[in-house]
């Protein structure tokens, strides 16, 4: 929660299960409620349930409270995170895992702002391995990394949204949709 562009108040809990249930009464233990003018919500990659809970709350408490509503990507909020606790980086790839034994990928650089690289990829992680040249590598994906020389491996970094009003205009005005950065595991039936 921020006021201003100070963030004021936050919950942050790693949950394997119970996203559903456990969102809005977080948000509800929030100073005021958690009521707020404008709504930055995390619209992925990342887990399938995890996004839509969180896109759906998001889009429930923006409609309620006649609230601005827009979204930003975990890649790129990791890359902002990282390059403001790291002055000396100029570059850097995040990676977080992505299911199925695969995980997402993108790279950034610094100046003049905050810009994507490459377009997010879900990969194997030895191909995102090959892709990542002699880069610095944040996320919690790195763990997944066969071979990540432990110099550049910037440690296993989640998503924190301290830093969403950090991100420049572009990254945090995503539409408030869901981005799964691969193909649902389910599939419709074959018609009769």
């Amino acid at each position: 929660m921020f006021s201003g562009t100070e963030p004021v108040a936050r919950r942050h809990e790693i949950v394997g299960r119970g996203h559903a249930e456990m969102l809005v009464p977080m948000i509800a233990g929030l100073p005021g409620g958690g009521r707020a003018d404008a709504i930055l919500v995390d619209v992925g990659p990342g887990s399938f349930t995890g996004i839509r809970v969180g896109v759906a709350a998001a889009r429930g408490l923006a409609l309620g409270w006649n609230a601005l509503l827009h979204g930003y990507s975990s890649l790129a909020l990791l890359a902002c995170a990282i390059f403001t606790e790291r002055d000396e980086l100029d570059r850097v790839a995040v990676v977080i895992e992505g299911g199925h034994g695969e995980v997402f990928l993108q790279q950034f650089a610094r100046h003049p702002v905050l810009a994507p690289l490459t377009p997010i990829a879900s990969l194997r992680p030895e191909a995102a391995l090959a892709q990542l040249g002699e880069m610095p590598v944040t996320g919690n994906g790195v763990s997944w990394l066969p071979g990540l020389p432990e110099s550049r491996n910037l440690g296993g970094a989640l998503p924190d949204s301290r830093f969403a009003l950090a991100l420049p205009e572009d990254l945090r005005s995503r539409p408030p949709s869901p981005f799964y950065g691969r193909a649902p595991d389910a599939k419709p039936q074959a018609a009769r």
